[in-house]
């Protein structure tokens, strides 16, 4: 098996799953973990200490998303905010969420992205404070903020609102909604 598709079987899963905790969209964080994978045939081989290459990955997936956003931003009629974005994947999903965990996640979607990456790369990736510090290229005290204060204001937000239970368990079942109004 070639270098490269081990590092494509390690890394994919855990690159898909922050492409997904920063875009919200299945199609978009499928193709950024594709182009980083894209760009790291063309330069890893640039990377002297292959240790490094999980962090280099991460790095590169997160200045994608950010140079995809600025190009959103400027080329679109009104200004698409990730919170936007997540309202409408939100909306797709919504029969799905029947879980607190999945509740936190879309909050955590709503977040930021100061405050989303760094946690979804602590809590989700499980990296060190240390790799955070490299990937999101801010100091180690950095991270440690904003972990602390998105970690802050999930907490609020799963507590000020109700809506952390599951939005319609009838919704869930769509039987019961036929015999309860046929």
């Amino acid at each position: 098996m070639s270098e490269f598709q081990q590092l494509v079987d390690a890394h994919y899963e855990a690159l898909y799953r922050f492409a997904m905790s920063l875009s919200k969209n299945a199609d978009t964080a499928a193709d950024l973990v594709q182009g980083t994978f894209c760009i790291w045939a063309q330069k890893g081989h640039q990377l002297k200490e292959r240790d490094k290459a999980k962090t280099w990955l991460f790095t590169t997936l997160h200045r994608e998303f950010l140079s995809l956003a600025r190009k959103a931003k400027r080329y679109s009629d009104e200004e698409l905010t990730e919170e936007m974005a997540g309202r409408i994947s939100a909306e797709d999903d919504d029969t799905e969420r029947t879980m607190d965990g999945q509740r936190a996640l879309e909050l955590l979607g709503e977040l930021d992205e100061n405050f989303r990456a760094p946690l979804a790369l602590f809590y989700l990736q499980q990296h060190s404070y240390k790799e955070i510090a490299e990937i999101l290229d801010v100091p180690i005290g950095t991270v440690m903020s904003r972990i602390s204060r998105a970690k802050e204001m999930l907490r609020r937000r799963m507590t000020s609102e109700p809506s952390s239970a599951p939005k319609n368990i009838l919704q869930l079942q769509p039987e019961a909604l036929r015999s309860n109004h046929g």
